[in-house]
């Protein structure tokens, strides 16, 4: 299922935006829910998950563009898509990475645009975007910015850049090093996965990363990791 939230001050666009999606989903036989907020400052409060997001610029309060620079802080992959009657401001929907953008009133043969080459951009990002079911809710965000996965007990926390904490979820180490096997992650010991692209030096059994973090190397991980990382490395000169 599609989860679209739509961020709309105007119950007429609302209204009209939906159908246009409903009628959308029926004719391609595509599964979506849509959610509708009327303002910017309950969904920074709430984060309510979704897959895609339709957001007015020219709201009450926040406003549609520092609402997603909010946004973009811990989500860089969600697609965003601006709907708003000032089309000379959507092209600063490019600061904080929009996907498209509409001209009120939507059309249909627009949204019909707009969302075929956002399914392309859903489809092609898929295998490049984590989601973690956290006690906060769903996150989702790009396997780029995962620094590096740690065990808790019987948790495991997902350290992610820009995130002031770490995304924590009942899981496995073992099962979530499935998830990552044949992108750019190599396990440090039994409690440690990281992400090569963000190693900055190796010392001896010390990893530091771009964040300034300090990972171990366990001896039995050891030679492994270091053989890992000089050919990750080595790759990338």
């Amino acid at each position: 299922m599609l989860r679209v939230l739509m961020l709309e001050d105007t119950p007429s666009e609302a209204t009209a935006l939906r159908a246009h999606l409903e009628r959308y989903a029926g004719e391609h036989g595509l599964d979506i829910s849509v959610r509708w907020l009327t303002n910017a400052l309950e969904f920074l409060e709430d984060r309510p998950a979704a897959d895609l997001i339709f957001m007015d610029i020219d709201m009450p309060g926040i406003n549609g563009l520092d609402a997603a620079r909010q946004l973009r802080e811990s989500d860089a992959v969600t697609p965003l898509v601006f709907v708003t009657n000032l089309a000379q401001y959507a092209v600063r929907g490019y600061e904080v990475e929009a996907l498209d953008f509409c001209v009120k009133p939507v059309g249909y043969p627009a949204l019909c645009r707009c969302m075929d080459r956002v399914l392309r951009v859903v489809e092609r990002d898929a295998a490049r975007a984590l989601k973690v079911k956290t006690r906060e809710g769903l996150r989702i965000f790009s396997v780029h910015d995962l620094l590096y996965v740690e065990t808790r007990g019987h948790d495991v926390a997902y350290h992610v850049a820009g995130e002031k904490e770490p995304l924590v979820t009942r899981d496995s180490l073992r099962r979530v090093e499935g998830d990552l096997e044949g992108l750019s992650f190599v396990r440090l010991s039994s409690g440690a996965v990281a992400n090569m692209a963000h190693v900055r030096r190796v010392c001896d059994d010390e990893v530091r990363l771009s964040d300034g973090t300090t990972l171990y190397m366990s001896r039995a991980r050891k030679r492994e990791a270091q053989a890992a990382i000089a050919a990750y490395l080595g790759g990338m000169a």
